[in-house]
């Protein structure tokens, strides 16, 4: 295990080329990750350290950190830092996880999503903090101005966390990361579209909304409720059942 706030050694402060795209970012970070020999539950540097050790700007750095906790590599708490999180999320790997994805129809997928979520979503009501409904409301925001379907759904995904980590309980976002991985793993077949992007009445925006309303107003069986009715309705978008 890494040492709770390990210096960074003056090699990896050499200057370096600066990443030239998103992707060189994310995959610096992972490889950061790794070769340092962090494991799950360590913290990693602060920011102003990070900058200097990938040779990046902070705000390439920050998208990057946002990728990788929407893939539930690492988790943030707000106070404390930045942790890595599981290892079957943190590997990237076709762990034992990715292989129950495979054996999972997309309708048992969706099922599972529904015992779970909505509790979740029920503990938010309960423990968020403003900063988690400042995120939740962020990544609302991103995904209904996001200009092509790739991106709400990256943005959709990313909403879905930032109530797991509202929940402020570890365990949990351990669960959701999971079950994530899971899914993501799962078989979805061709989904077809008929626009570039979501439209701006796209049914979500407002279960969102429906949601993150429940949330603020530490309402935690509206939250349940809004939660269940947002699922019920993806699943009958992809089955035509609920």
């Amino acid at each position: 295990m890494r040492s709770i706030g390990a210096p960074i050694s003056q090699d990896d402060l050499l200057s370096k080329p600066e990443p030239s795209d998103q992707n060189d970012a994310v995959a610096l970070l992972r490889a950061f990750i790794a070769d340092g020999g962090y494991e799950p539950g360590d913290r990693l540097p602060p920011e102003r350290e990070l900058t200097g050790a990938l040779a990046m700007g902070r705000s390439m750095l920050r998208r990057a950190l946002d990728h990788l906790e929407r893939d539930g590599v690492i988790w943030r708490h707000v106070g404390k830092g930045t942790f890595v999180a599981n290892g079957a999320a943190a590997s990237g790997g076709a762990g034992g996880l990715v292989q129950l994805g495979r054996q999972l129809t997309p309708f048992r997928m969706m099922r599972a999503r529904l015992c779970i979520e909505p509790a979740i979503a029920r503990e938010a009501a309960m423990n968020a903090s403003s900063e988690s409904m400042t995120r939740m409301r962020l990544a609302m925001n991103r995904a209904e101005s996001a200009p092509n379907w790739d991106d709400y759904e990256a943005q959709d995904d990313h909403f879905h966390r930032t109530i797991a980590m509202a929940a402020d309980n570890l365990l949990l976002l351990s669960l959701f990361d999971q079950l994530n991985q899971v899914r993501r793993a799962v078989a979805w077949g061709s989904v077809t579209r008929d626009t570039v992007r979501p439209n701006r009445d796209h049914q979500s925006f407002r279960e969102h909304e429906a949601i993150a309303v429940a949330i603020e107003a530490r309402n935690p069986e509206g939250a349940y409720d809004a939660m269940r009715v947002h699922l019920g309705s993806v699943s009958r978008r992809l089955f035509d059942e609920g």
